[in-house]
């Protein structure tokens, strides 16, 4: 075994868990617009979102 093959081996290792995160992260921000969507059809409302009465209120 040759140094090189070390070397390669750890940049594909790297690129690898690189990409598993990314793609994980990914799939785990659309679980969560789906879970928002389902709560927001629910009738449930994030607390940091204005409440509709209070629009052009000047605040």
């Amino acid at each position: 075994m040759t140094h090189a093959f070390y070397v390669y081996a750890s940049y594909g290792f790297a690129a690898l868990v690189t990409i598993a995160v990314t793609a994980w992260t990914w799939a785990d921000g659309r679980a969560r617009r789906r879970e928002l969507a389902a709560l927001e059809a629910a009738g449930i409302r994030r607390r940091s979102a204005r409440p509709k009465d209070s629009v052009g209120d000047g605040e």
